[in-house]
């Protein structure tokens, strides 16, 4: 049994689940206000089950929000280290793939870096298996645009997939429905099934460039 969270993004989702299936869930799209709604959620889904059941809680520990990573990483880690409870970190971009199963395609989850830069990975869905094609990564628009050339039936994914969509032009990328455009605690849970369990102390999150402060203060050091 495997308790699932995200909140690296504006949308924020929480899932209980027993292998494949799925016990409880909760999704939530209204903005970046984990602080006070991730607990809330956290305890519904849990209402009638104890902690001591879990096998496991998993997280997406990044790409995404600087705010929204720290506060699902740490929420996870003091829930774990409570209960001395294992922890599973899970990429965002792949928790996304796990959306589309139930297709042949090759989902290409983007979310929004700003400046027409993407947090991005590829993966090939098959018959039900999710391959990851290439590492998380920070990639531009263009850059982006001369990969996806290599593929066909390719599936726009997470929060930056419409502002990819708009601006790409490419009549083989379609826009996935927003009804699973984005992580939630269940495509965690999927993901979670396949990556090792580690301690609430080794659980970190994953940054895949400095936040804009930090890139301000190396500007200025370097000026």
């Amino acid at each position: 049994m495997i308790l699932s969270v995200d909140s690296s993004a504006v949308t924020a989702s929480v899932a209980l689940t027993d292998g494949d299936r799925v016990i409880k869930s909760e999704f939530i799209h209204t903005g970046l206000t984990h602080s006070e709604t991730l607990l809330p959620m956290i305890k519904r889904v849990m209402e009638g089950f104890s902690f001591r059941d879990l096998d496991a809680i998993a997280v997406t520990a990044g790409p995404g929000s600087f705010t929204g990573v720290r506060i699902g990483v740490a929420t996870v880690k003091g829930l774990a280290f409570e209960g001395d409870i294992p922890c599973i970190g899970v990429s965002t971009l792949e928790a996304i793939a796990y959306n589309f199963t139930d297709k042949n395609t090759v989902v290409c989850a983007v979310m929004d870096a700003r400046r027409m830069q993407f947090y991005n990975a590829l993966f090939r869905v098959q018959n039900g298996v999710v391959t990851r094609l290439c590492e998380d990564r920070a990639i531009s628009l263009d850059d982006l645009k001369k990969e996806l050339a290599d593929y066909e039936n390719v599936i726009l994914a997470g929060d930056g997939a419409e502002l990819c969509y708009n601006h790409i032009g490419m009549d083989h990328v379609a826009l996935a429905d927003e009804n699973v455009r984005y992580q939630n605690g269940i495509g965690v849970s999927r993901a979670a099934l396949h990556k090792e369990k580690i301690s609430a102390s080794a659980l970190m999150p994953v940054y895949l460039r400095m936040s804009q402060a930090e890139r301000e203060l190396k500007l200025k050091k370097s000026q």
